[in-house]
């Protein structure tokens, strides 16, 4: 399952996002820190593909891959030393996978911006320097009790100690750990601490509903130029809070049409989700029986056992083959039964890397 936590400044969309993408309600109003406690919220990952397995398989019930996101207190200039509502918000998002940044693109009178002015680019760099400032922290923790380890001789330490420094030379500055270029071996070193620097950011552009459905606007074109000057591995989703918060009352197959008359091929939700499975790098893989059609969430790259293992642990322990089809094979050929008589199943091993979209079946002995 994804984690996503929702961070940026207050009154910036936030909390009318996360309302939109969950449906929980959670407190928004146009004041600073109404979110008190982090809210959590689930969310179904839309995919089309479901429909159709559903219809072939006839399952007693269906379920979908889900996102779970986290949305925590606004965060202002200086939240890492204890202003506004302090750091120990941040520690509600260390253990997500990656940041969704939201940032007010938009220029409104009656919205009050914390800091006076609408500065995406400036805004940006605010989070940024409390995040840092919040890992730099951790990291100090960390690079003194590792240096008492290594000079009694402790080798995992006498390891681990270059990356730390290499990483406290950048957090020092109040720069992020996605300037330092850290290899995927330091980034493992790394881990352990959940450092809010080391993930990755999905931008979300809260823009007007004229920008959403035409150009971009100066806003989301300096964040864009920012973050692309900055090296950092990133993605930008323009969104509307307004017009996801219309869609969020209405009935599920009335959004559809509601989309459809403001210009938009699909809602906020659907392009944060791709951009965030784009951006982690996830992938999606079907089982398809009576008792259940489900999508399971992998990484690009996993192997059979690996996606065996989402499952449950045994299923990878215990793993013999899996059965797989394709999934445009197997909607064509109307299931197992089909796909087998057309000779499109194919029985893979512990090498095979799970495509986006097939159907497996796994074989296991523990």
């Amino acid at each position: 399952m994804l984690k996503l936590g929702i961070v940026g400044l207050p009154n910036v969309g936030k909390s009318t996002l996360f309302n939109a993408l969950t449906a929980a309600k959670a407190e928004a109003a146009n004041y600073p820190f109404c979110t008190v406690e982090p809210n959590v919220g689930m969310v179904e990952v839309p995919d089309a593909r479901l429909a159709p397995l559903v219809k072939i398989v006839q399952p007693k019930k269906t379920v979908p891959a889900v996102v779970q996101f986290v949305d925590i207190a606004g965060l202002v200039k200086g939240a890492a030393q204890g202003e506004g509502l302090g750091n120990k918000f941040l520690a509600n998002i260390r253990e997500t996978d990656a940041i969704v940044h939201v940032v007010r693109c938009f220029e409104d009178a009656d919205v009050t911006h914390v800091m006076g002015a609408v500065d995406p680019v400036r805004d940006r760099e605010v989070i940024e320097f409390e995040l840092a400032l919040s890992d730099l922290g951790a990291v100090e923790k960390r690079v003194d009790k590792t240096k008492r380890a290594a000079r009694v001789g402790e080798k995992e330490a006498a390891l681990e100690l270059p990356v730390l420094e290499k990483a406290l030379a950048f957090l020092t500055e109040g720069r992020g750990l996605w300037e330092a270029k850290l290899t995927a071996e330091e980034l493992a070193m790394l881990a352990p601490l959940q450092l809010l620097t080391t993930k990755s950011v999905l931008y979300a552009a809260n823009v007007t509903d004229a920008e959403l459905t035409g150009a971009e606007g100066p806003h989301v074109k300096a964040l864009r130029a920012a973050i692309a000057k900055s090296g950092e591995h990133a993605e930008v989703v323009t969104f509307s809070a307004k017009i996801e918060a219309e869609l969020a009352e209405l009935p599920s197959e009335d959004r559809a049409e509601f989309l459809q008359s403001l210009g938009l091929e699909s809602a906020g939700l659907d392009r944060l989700i791709r951009a965030g499975y784009h951006l982690m790098g996830l992938r999606t893989y079907f089982t398809a029986g009576e008792v259940e059609v489900r999508a399971w969430t992998i990484h690009d790259g996993d192997t059979a056992p690996k996606a065996a293992g989402v499952i449950h642990t045994d299923f990878e322990r215990g793993f013999i083959r899996a059965e797989t089809v394709a999934y445009d094979d197997f909607v064509a050929n109307a299931g197992w039964k089909g796909a087998r008589d057309k000779g499109v199943v194919r029985s893979e091993g512990k090498e095979y890397v799970v495509a986006d979209g097939d159907v497996l079946l796994f074989r296991f002995n523990v």
